[in-house]
């Protein structure tokens, strides 16, 4: 008996969604062959925005990201997510682009919390919703590198039903981690019985093992390594030398010569081994005064990683909060607010996780464009789209001019520079800048009401010793690159209910009609010169469109223009009787598709 798979049902699952109207949240239930889901749109481009790099400044300190190159293979769209992605896995130039490899995906669709929110309606009921996520979660996958790995932002919502969706699409297996980001300043003190602080945001990977990069080791962490012993080998910490499981074996102890075992319940957590060569290399300490009733092992800086591991609970102090990335907005657009804005630190650990520079992160729920804004800013390239022309033109599209115009100094284009040492025989092991930092400030508070202590030689002399300074402010980004921007092509095919038959648009005509025969039907455009005649290929088949009636005689005029071993497409509007058997006994292999009924021969109901 075959094991069957858990799988989440709803409502309609079997069905598809076209949007109700266009450039707006909402959405009908339709067939899944309906030529009005199923139709590939392409990208019409519009202008290209182009930004340039500041020089340095004596001013500022500048970080190895201020040197990266700025990228210019960058992508922005106006369109309906789902319309985009279909044009990005199907058109051919552009699947050839960036199916299989994008390398990161993160998006921040609408959390489904039933609120209307000013830049997005957010209300859609659960089962639209899940068919909405499903049919593009299936897109994201092929575009998504083997290697890559996709971050889904949410809220308590929409999460649980949305674990079960990405198990089904992506696999179980490939399952990575739920992050949990602190998004507040404060908690709520409302009427709810607890207060939501957090966002979640899912990770999973497309198959094989991504190459992450590790976080930067905290302050407190480096400061944990001192020297007490003067040891060659440079800074080190204490370890445990017990723990529940190991071995159990008496140590000597250098000082009294006592033999040492480790207390009730608890084991050596090295092998006897392994204590011998602990003590022939100098890695066990038993605290300055040999007071240690039980040893420590040295762990030394220089033989642990630069990076950190990144854990599953990000604090705000780390990404920053919704106010935070409000604030920031703000100070780029005075008087606009966008509802739900992330914070650029929060993108800036995620694109720094699973990317490297270069690398391709898509987002297909641009907002207020900060996935883009900080992927521009650490050298990767993107790609981002928009549903609302509203929030488009508002803000996503300026922000993006900003960044690349080096018109942004907010987000992570700058840092603060470090605190460091300012004392004249530096600071004792252990403590750090921001350790004496820290001191000063307490310092500072407990005697701010007491004159005579202020004035006191002791408070002076701490001070003095604890004195620490801010190095300059660091630049990590200087503007430059750009990106193109461009928006899907009109609807070419529609279905008449009235009829129950597939119609041309009125849009279908020219060029618009030719670019979408093309792709719907997997051809390649070409870019012919004056005497070429084809419009696009695929493999050894020519494409040519008609806008009118096929007859033998451009039949004829097309099979003289090809070369051996090429056969033809004839996509025509009108076909005339005998010109199918013409075509195909003139060139083999070739056909002939009657627009629409060729391309979507879709009935309600009926045969499809």
């Amino acid at each position: 008996m075959t094991a069957q798979r858990l799988q989440l049902t709803w409502y309609n699952k079997d069905k598809a969604l076209i949007p109700t109207e266009t450039g707006k949240y909402g959405y009908t239930w339709v067939d899944p062959s309906d030529p009005r889901y199923c139709e590939t749109h392409t990208l019409v481009y519009d202008d290209y925005v182009q930004g340039s790099q500041t020089p340095k400044s004596d001013e500022f300190a500048y970080s190895e990201r201020a040197d990266l190159e700025p990228q210019d293979d960058n992508l922005l769209i106006l369109g309906e997510s789902g319309d985009v992605l279909e044009a990005l896995t199907r058109v051919p130039e552009l699947a050839e682009k960036y199916v299989g490899k994008v390398k990161l995906i993160y998006i921040d669709p609408p959390f489904n919390t039933a609120q209307t929110f000013a830049s997005y309606e957010d209300n859609l009921e659960h089962s639209i919703w899940l068919t909405m996520m499903r049919d593009r979660l299936l897109h994201l996958k092929k575009l998504l590198a083997d290697d890559g790995s996709i971050w889904v932002h949410l809220d308590d919502v929409e999460v649980h039903r949305m674990r079960v969706l990405m198990d089904e699409v992506f696999g179980a297996g490939n399952y990575v981690a739920e992050v949990m980001w602190h998004k507040t300043t404060s908690s709520k003190n409302d009427n709810s019985a607890i207060s939501l602080d957090h966002d979640v945001i899912l990770v999973y990977k497309k198959s094989t093992e991504p190459s992450w990069n590790g976080l930067e080791r905290s302050a407190a962490s480096e400061a944990a390594y001192s020297n007490p012993d003067n040891d060659p080998r440079g800074r080190w910490r204490e370890d445990n030398y017990k723990m529940k499981n190991g071995s159990i074996y008496p140590i000597v102890h250098p000082l009294t010569g006592e033999l040492v075992y480790p207390p009730s319940g608890q084991m050596w957590r090295f092998s006897q081994e392994t204590h011998k060569w602990h003590v022939a290399d100098n890695r066990i300490w038993w605290g300055k005064e040999y007071n240690y009733r039980i040893p420590k092992v040295k762990r030394f800086r220089s033989e642990v990683s630069d990076s950190r591991v990144p854990s599953s609970v990000w604090g705000k102090d780390e990404t920053d909060t919704n106010r935070r990335a409000k604030q920031h907005l703000a100070a780029l657009f005075p008087g606009l607010e966008f509802s739900t804005p992330k914070p650029e630190r929060l993108l800036e650990r995620i694109i720094h996780i699973a990317t490297n520079p270069g690398d391709i992160v898509l987002d297909v729920f641009a907002g207020s464009g900060t996935t883009a804004a900080v992927a521009q800013k650490m050298g990767r390239r993107w790609v981002t789209c928009e549903l609302l022309e509203s929030t488009f033109t508002t803000f996503t599209r300026p922000r993006l001019e900003k960044v690349v115009g080096d018109q942004d100094p907010g987000g992570i284009t700058r840092t603060n520079g470090e605190r460091v040492d300012a004392t004249e025989d530096g600071l004792p092991d252990g403590v750090s800048p921001e350790d004496a930092a820290k001191f000063t400030s307490v310092l500072n508070k407990l005697i701010k009401d007491d004159p005579e202590l202020k004035k006191s030689v002791e408070v002076k002399a701490l001070k003095a010793a604890s004195r620490t300074r801010r190095s300059k402010e660091v630049v990590n980004w200087r503007g430059g690159g750009g990106f193109q921007v461009a928006h899907l092509s009109p609807a070419c095919y529609d279905y008449a209910p009235e009829l129950d038959r597939v119609m041309l648009t009125e849009a279908a005509t020219g060029q618009t009609l030719v670019e979408s025969v093309a792709a719907n039907l997997g051809f390649a455009l070409l870019h012919p010169d004056d005497d070429y005649i084809f419009d696009a290929r695929r493999g050894n088949a020519l494409l040519k469109v008609v806008e009118g009636v096929a007859t033998t005689e451009i039949v004829d005029w097309l099979a003289s223009q090809i070369q051996p071993g090429e056969t033809i497409v004839l996509a025509a509007t009108t076909v005339m009787d005998g010109v199918r058997q013409h075509l195909r006994k003139l060139v083999k292999g070739s056909r002939v598709v009657a627009l629409p009924d060729d391309v979507f021969r879709y009935s309600e109901g009926g045969d499809q």
